[in-house]
């Protein structure tokens, strides 16, 4: 049972990424799944999440940019990311929850630079 983050890597900024998560062992369908990001000497931070429904949320710092999505036969939930700011690097985490059970990628590191 685990979940794993990929997708992350370098880009300038203004580019794009779509970072995926994808669930094993689990029926992800039923799980309300979180993007967390934590920069360089910073806490981690909610990015945006999205239930089991479909309905998602996006923080402020990347509304416009940023959209979560899922796709359940896939078993996986996605952050397409555009128009990337320096401010965005940091390492991405997937959190999934349901019930009383919670799970926690590895995370996937997301740098901006020129």
């Amino acid at each position: 049972v685990q979940v794993v983050e990929s997708g992350g890597g370098l880009v300038q900024p203004g580019g794009s990424l779509t970072l995926s998560c994808a669930a094993s062992g689990i029926i992800f369908g039923d799980f309300n799944v979180g993007w967390y990001r934590q920069a360089p000497g910073k806490e981690r931070e909610l990015v945006a999440t999205i239930t089991s429904g479909g309905s998602t949320t996006h923080t402020d710092s990347v509304k416009g940019r940023f959209t979560i999505s899922r796709d359940n036969d896939k078993n996986a939930v996605y952050l397409q990311m555009n128009s990337l700011k320096p401010e965005d690097t940091a390492v991405y985490y997937c959190n999934a929850k349901f019930r009383s059970l919670e799970l926690w990628g590895q995370g996937t590191l997301v740098t901006v630079s020129s």
